[in-house]
């Protein structure tokens, strides 16, 4: 800095060389506060001007004292103005795009053919990426390999926490089980205390939540171990409203859940069915209010076909073979009549360790915010529990508290310095904000998230998305080259969410017009990467479409235990994937922080998967 000083020669300007004391103020105040090689020299050139005056006698020292303190002033304002300039203008080796395709997963050998929704569309895009070996590579996407327990499938949740987290994340479902099999529920301080106050006489319990062995949202084991935690310390009574599920499972499995739940109950000795309801009605996650409504309207009113033997009740709903006659579909089943609705002063116990679908519906019964229905007669309940924590400003007890983990890759860029945003439809987007960001709802520094554009509304004018399967594809598409465009970001992230969601309605026709939609998306993004620099970088979160049908043909609608892939488009030269049989979600943000050329944080312990010649 002291060189520019050779930039100003002051005798051409007709006044004196600037004294000692002036330059100790100049080299102090520009070194420290002026970033700009043209700011310093332009204050210098100032002194030098006002040299003659700071040397006369009459007004000497007023007038250092306030050129001081202006000078000092200015000096903040312009160190603030080019920090943000510095942050704004931050530099990465490279730009990146993340895609998260959610329900794309790889066929096995033992996937029909017939029902590989996927592989059987026409999906030019990804089936050019696929075929760039350097570009391609195949992670494990359920298991113990993203923190689930042996053998269970892979979800939304889970996949997004590992990708965006860039560790194996060991899911609540584990901790659940791990403190079941060591016999300490009954001392998780929430439930005993809980527990105790209704076997004190104050009010009944209900448990509510979803029973299938599914594994996604809920486990039958984890109900099985309340009851008897229940029985422990003499709950008098415990009433089961029962979600069914026909997604995560055979649409029409549930009758023999139900059979095994109450061959259960009367084996432990507490625990009746007080409600059978579809998850579409109970466990809504899209604002769908109406649906809500009818669930709880079983629950609380008792509105719905009343029936002794909810098992026979919902066989004879198979049985008439309507396209809703499946359990994600049942309509309300009442059973014990009166006594067993929620009513004023009663304890409300949800189980699902899965916060996304349950969210809603607490959010009414627990008096969160009831403006979405504000007419309905909701009971005077105890403070409402729940396994897991659904939502970070929901004031229920907590059962399970979450694991906070530090520096994710939403956190660590914005440590960084590099501004990030990430889109998704209504359906999927608290999957690239929630779940991604570790299960927290903070929005990290240099992160933006402005809803009314990122935030791409999903079809509500469908019962079902089979009926609209391209679903939002396309305007998360154009959202994503927008921001893109921006040049402001040098991370962006999205989700595409038909093969998952369509996959869910078990319609393979639907599925097949849904991944095509998914293509033709991400042909857009890719060549908006090429355009604006990016490198691409596409992934999913679990298996579902490739697997539309079972191998006697019927169909299938739960998500798959497959691979999924790894895909790395518009790379610079001498750029591949690493081929490797122990990839995992948890590699995904390693790789993607490599390619930035930013440094991985320790506590993220999965490997970069990218080789550089």
């Amino acid at each position: 800095m002291a060189g520019e000083w050779h930039d100003i020669n002051p005798h051409q300007y007709n006044v004196f060389p600037c004294k000692p004391i002036c330059r100790v103020w100049a080299d102090q105040i520009t070194h420290h506060f002026f970033y700009s090689r043209q700011a310093r020299v332009t204050l210098r050139l100032i002194l030098i001007f006002l040299e003659p005056l700071l040397y006369t006698s009459s007004i000497s020292f007023s007038f250092n004292l306030v050129l001081f303190f202006f000078l000092l002033t200015a000096s903040v304002q312009e160190k603030k103005k080019n920090q943000q300039t510095a942050v704004i203008m931050s530099k990465t080796d490279q730009k990146a795009c993340l895609i998260v395709i959610d329900g794309w997963g790889i066929p096995s050998v033992d996937s029909p053919k017939d029902g590989d929704a996927i592989t059987n569309a026409k999906t030019p895009v990804m089936d050019a990426l696929y075929k760039d070996s350097k570009g391609y590579t195949e992670l494990e996407a359920s298991s113990l390999a993203v923190g689930l327990p042996e053998g269970l499938m892979g979800n939304s949740e889970v996949g997004h926490l590992n990708i965006g987290a860039g560790r194996v994340v060991w899911q609540d479902v584990v901790r659940i089980d791990q403190t079941i099999k060591n016999g300490q529920l009954a001392q998780n301080d929430v439930i005993k205390k809980t527990f105790q106050s209704v076997a004190a006489g104050n009010g009944r319990l209900h448990l509510c939540g979803l029973v299938s062995h599914g594994g996604v949202h809920a486990k039958q084991t984890h109900l099985y171990a309340l009851l008897k935690v229940a029985k422990e310390y003499g709950v008098p009574k415990v009433f089961i409203h029962f979600f069914g599920d026909g997604r995560d499972t055979d649409p029409k499995s549930g009758a023999g859940y139900m059979q095994e739940l109450v061959d259960t109950a009367k084996e432990i000795g507490i625990g009746e069915i007080g409600t059978v309801v579809g998850r579409y009605f109970a466990m809504d996650r899209d604002k769908r209010w109406d649906r809500l409504e009818i669930a709880l309207k079983g629950l609380v009113l008792g509105e719905g076909e009343a029936s002794e033997d909810p098992v026979a009740t919902v066989k004879a709903r198979y049985e008439r073979g309507g396209d809703l006659d499946r359990d994600e579909f049942l309509t309300p089943i009442i059973v014990g009549g009166d006594e067993r609705r929620i009513k004023d002063d009663d304890t409300v116990f949800f189980f699902n360790y899965r916060s996304d679908r349950v969210r809603q519906i607490t959010q009414l019964l627990g008096d969160v915010d009831r403006s979405p229905l504000p007419d309905f007669k909701y009971p005077k309940i105890k403070p409402l529990v729940t396994m897991t924590q659904y939502k970070g400003d929901y004031p229920f007890e907590v059962a399970f508290r979450p694991q906070h983990m530090g520096n994710v890759l939403a956190e660590w860029l914005g440590k960084q310095n590099v501004e990030q945003v990430h889109i998704a439809e209504t359906e999927k987007y608290a999957h690239v904000t929630f779940f991604f960001n570790g299960g927290v709802e903070k929005v990290f520094p240099l992160e933006t998230r402005d809803q009314s554009q990122d935030l791409v509304p999903s079809n509500k004018s469908v019962a079902t998305y089979d009926l609209a399967p391209e679903m939002s594809a396309d305007g998360v598409a154009d959202q994503v080259v927008k921001r893109l465009g921006e040049q402001k970001f040098p991370f962006v992230m999205n989700n595409f969410a038909p093969p998952d969601m369509v996959g869910h309605t078990g319609v393979y026709d639907a599925a097949v017009i849904g991944c095509e939609a998914t293509d033709k998306a991400i042909g857009k993004i890719l060549e908006g990467c090429k355009k604006e620099g990016y490198v691409l970088f596409i992934t999913a979160d679990h298996g579902n479409a490739e697997e539309m049908k079972f191998p006697d043909g019927k169909p299938k609608t739960s998500h798959t235990t497959n691979k999924v892939p790894l895909l790395m488009a518009n790379y610079p030269e001498g750029w591949s994937l690493k081929k490797t049989d122990e990839g995992v979600l948890g590699d995904v943000a390693p790789t993607v922080l490599a390619a930035m050329g930013l440094p991985q944080p320790e506590e993220m312990t999965g490997k970069s998967l990218l080789q550089k010649a």
